[in-house]
């Protein structure tokens, strides 16, 4: 761990010759140990290169180094090391290191990125901290990176509804940027959630990382929605990573001639999903809020397509099989099938009359 946290922190080295460079050396370890004449001859490892590493290991303090890490509370974990998450060892240029403070997501959570316009509407303002309130209803994770606009109010509007939200920024853990966003920092952290970064502390917050850190954000979630997006902005970068990595992609539609919209349509009209009102993340993902147990956690319970349309169907009042099918369109036997199906699920429950929702 000590000999890849040097390794990250080397300047100069671009990412193609820092995988050259492992795969030659098989370690960060055999790299640190390296004769700088074998260096040299690496491809495409440049002679500057070859020289800034020798002269970092001359000057490198090893255990000193690594201890500050833990001084200030920063986890450090390598793509081989145990702890790396499985959703981005296998990304387009996986990250080979991740830096954080608080938490990791799970891979196991549905995690749903919420991207979008820096400069934003009160509508994409609005829509952001709607959606990821209602992210955080279904027990899933928000992804954002902590931008000014669309990231900050996806952020806000999950820890306002008691949900975990993961910044993932393009400069070092322990550098907040935008400095605005101090409170925000500290809450994602006292919320259970983490701060996110493939940058070693102390990065300063550099334009060509901000694009770089996007495929990040797609590669921890499930789903990504784009809150209005300017044509090649952030948003869409973010958009073609998820797309890449076999994500679904949705888009809250903005208004028509809005420059703050014009990626964020496009992507519609180029086939992404369409997201019209927050009930439709139940739709897409599959996923209902279940009531809160004296405050307890909330639960993500997925349902078959069939177990979707009855269950919307449902209120209160009992219904029986008959005014089921026909409100769902599904045959009797399907309709019985999804009832029985909710019933197991603690969803649905029978009664005189017919059956009715429980939760």
């Amino acid at each position: 761990m000590k000999y890849e946290y040097w390794l990250s922190c080397l300047n100069g080295i671009g990412c193609g010759a820092m995988r050259q460079l492992i795969k030659y050396a098989g370690s960060a370890k055999n790299v640190y140990e390296m004769p700088a004449k074998d260096l040299e001859s690496i491809y495409r490892l440049s002679q500057p290169a070859a020289q800034a590493i020798a002269l970092s290991r001359r000057h490198w303090d090893l255990d000193g180094e690594y201890e500050k890490l833990w001084e200030k509370n920063i986890n450090f974990v390598f793509s081989d090391s145990e702890g790396f998450p499985d959703k981005l060892k296998n990304i387009v240029n996986p990250p080979r290191w991740l830096f954080y403070i608080g938490e990791l997501p799970k891979d196991e959570v549905f995690s749903v990125a919420i991207v979008g316009a820096r400069a934003c509407s009160e509508y994409a303002a609005a829509a952001a901290t709607e959606l990821a309130k209602r992210v955080a209803d279904y027990g899933a994770n928000v992804i954002s990176g902590m931008a000014r606009g669309v990231d900050g109010y996806a952020h806000e509007g999950a820890m306002d509804h008691g949900g975990k939200t993961f910044a993932i920024l393009g400069c070092g853990v322990d550098v907040v940027y935008p400095p605005e966003h101090m409170r925000m920092y500290e809450r994602i952290l006292e919320s259970g959630g983490g701060v996110i970064s493939e940058y070693p502390p102390g990065r300063s917050p550099l334009a060509r990382q901000f694009p770089a850190r996007n495929r990040i954000i797609s590669g921890f979630s499930d789903a990504v929605i784009v809150v209005e997006g300017r044509e090649r902005s952030g948003s869409l970068i973010t958009a073609d990573h998820a797309l890449d990595q076999g994500k679904d992609v949705y888009v809250v539609p903005g208004l028509m001639g809005d420059i703050r919209a014009m990626g964020s349509n496009r992507l519609i009209k180029n086939g992404a999903g369409i997201i019209i009102s927050p009930d439709d993340l139940a739709g897409d993902f599959g996923f209902i809020p279940k009531a809160d147990r004296g405050g307890s956690d909330r639960l993500q319970i997925p349902l078959e397509k069939e177990e979707l349309k009855v269950y919307s169907t449902l209120d209160l009042c009992p219904k029986d099989i008959n005014e089921l099918s026909k409100q769902t369109g599904l045959s009797q036997r399907e309709a019985i099938l999804a009832v029985y199906g909710l019933i197991d699920k603690g969803l649905a429950g029978e009664c005189p009359g017919g059956y009715k929702i429980t939760v």
